[in-house]
């Protein structure tokens, strides 16, 4: 009997409704997000069902040992420590990927593929580091791979991405897509405390992991920015090209000085275009794109600025659309799961209506662009100086800058700071990042300045 057939004879009918066929979901991993999934499956599945006119069925879920603790119970009945039996089912028609990590989860996505059917996965690490080649190799077996769970957690912002905005060339997006770092800059603002003791509370609370280096250095927020950066453009974007800067330089003394200047510090991943060359044209050479993660400071009157605690958002602007801004909870077992069970809808659909490629889960575009090194490109600065508090050293610091024909928007010397060294804020005019390097090397070689420089870069948003 053919593979539909079964999966028709297996459904429930029901004599007060029409057939409704059913598609049988074999998942790997059964942790945190696995058990959300599963939980929210049994809870919405019949509300699914009547919006899709089909029924999902969580048949099998493969997890590394059956009595390890979940945050939501999966029947034993339906748990095997054995994934390949689960990939293997002739029964099983999609498979779900939330085991995480590069290696194991590389090789179980790549055979659910091989063996023709559809995956769905959350796993960003992976799609950062092997994302060419699972997507070929979905392309080769002639099914779709779907990815909307692997950045910004709930928030659709994959298939808007892939589907609301294809008519549109997209030339910024701005995302706050780390959870954990948005928590601590909040509470740094709000509370004008230390980065240190924020983190040790956010690691106390669950918020941070133990230890921490993947969030707060920025390279959970650079797998999921090159992810977008890639989607948006066209061509696979690889981590070793996106510059990236954590938080762990954030002080209160910053937060509260660019406070006092209209701005708040936000860790931002960063994927915009930039003007071409000598006026040339974009759409004949592709765009040039800084694709980059690190700290700014935004205006407090842009709405990123009031983006709270753990919640992500992404600032899209596209060239039909205009501006759009898309706001939700960033990850967790919840979160996650919505967009997991949003997946599966669009992979089940995609299956029974024989449309396995209907919207491609990554497409390279004819003129694809290029990643300008960030030494290339020009930013707007706030730099904070610890300096001798005598005469001439706003003289020395200012030839520096002028023989580097960098501009000096403002000089600020806060009052109230008392004793032989001092901040100095200085807000600095458009100027190439490797320009501002070399001068801020001169310039922490003065005799006058204490310590090294601060630098984080200002993100107008216009």
């Amino acid at each position: 009997m053919p593979a539909k057939s079964i999966v028709r004879a297996l459904a429930p009918r029901h004599p007060d409704r029409p057939f409704m066929e059913q598609v049988n979901i074999g998942m790997l991993g059964g942790g945190t997000v696995g058990s959300g999934v599963y939980h929210h499956w049994r809870c919405n599945g019949a509300l699914m069902a009547a919006r899709l006119g089909l029924r999902l069925h969580l048949s099998r879920v493969a997890v590394k040992a059956l009595d390890e603790p979940r945050p939501y119970e999966i029947p034993r009945a339906v748990l095997t420590t054995d994934w390949q039996a689960v990939v293997h089912d002739p029964q099983v028609r999609v498979v779900v990927e939330l085991v995480g990590g590069t290696t194991v989860a590389r090789t179980m996505v790549l055979e659910a593929l091989r063996c023709g059917k559809p995956v769905v996965t959350a796993n960003k690490a992976l799609l950062s580091a092997h994302g060419e080649e699972l997507f070929a190799a979905a392309r080769r077996a002639g099914v779709n791979l779907y990815y909307e769970a692997s950045v910004a957690g709930g928030i659709p912002i994959i298939k808007t991405l892939r589907e609301a905005f294809v008519g549109n060339r997209i030339t910024h997006l701005y995302g706050i897509v780390n959870g954990t770092c948005n928590y601590i800059l909040t509470r740094m603002k709000q509370e004008g405390a230390d980065f240190a003791d924020v983190l040790a509370e956010a690691q106390r609370q669950g918020y941070a992991e133990t230890p921490p280096d993947l969030d707060v250095d920025g390279h959970d927020a650079c797998h999921k920015t090159g992810i977008l950066a890639s989607l948006a453009h066209g061509f696979w974007v690889r981590p070793e090209h996106i510059h990236v800067e954590g938080i762990r330089q954030v002080s209160k003394l910053d937060m509260q000085f660019a406070g006092q200047l209209g701005y708040t510090i936000k860790l931002l991943g960063i994927v915009k275009e930039l003007p071409a060359p000598g006026g040339g044209s974009r759409r004949a050479r592709g765009p040039r794109l800084q694709v980059s993660v690190y700290p700014a400071l935004i205006p407090n009157t842009h709405v990123l600025a009031s983006v709270q605690g753990v919640f992500n958002a992404v600032f899209v602007r596209g060239d039909v659309v205009g501006d759009t801004l898309f706001y939700g909870r960033g990850a967790g077992k919840d979160a996650t799961a919505s967009a997991v069970l949003s997946d599966l809808a669009d992979a089940a659909l995609d299956l029974v209506h024989g449309s396995a490629r209907r919207v491609p889960a990554f497409v390279a575009h004819e003129n694809h662009g290029t990643v300008v090194p960030l030494g290339e490109v020009s930013s707007r600065y706030y730099v904070r100086l610890s300096v001798v508090d005598r005469p001439g050293v706003i003289a020395k610091i200012s030839a520096i800058l002028g023989a580097a024909r960098i501009g000096i928007a403002s000089i600020i010397q806060p009052e109230g700071h008392v004793g032989e060294v001092v901040p100095l804020i200085l807000m600095i005019h458009d100027a190439p990042n490797a320009v501002m390097d070399r001068a801020l090397a001169r310039i922490a070689r003065l005799p006058v300045v204490k310590a090294p420089p601060v630098r984080f870069r200002v993100e107008s948003l216009e």
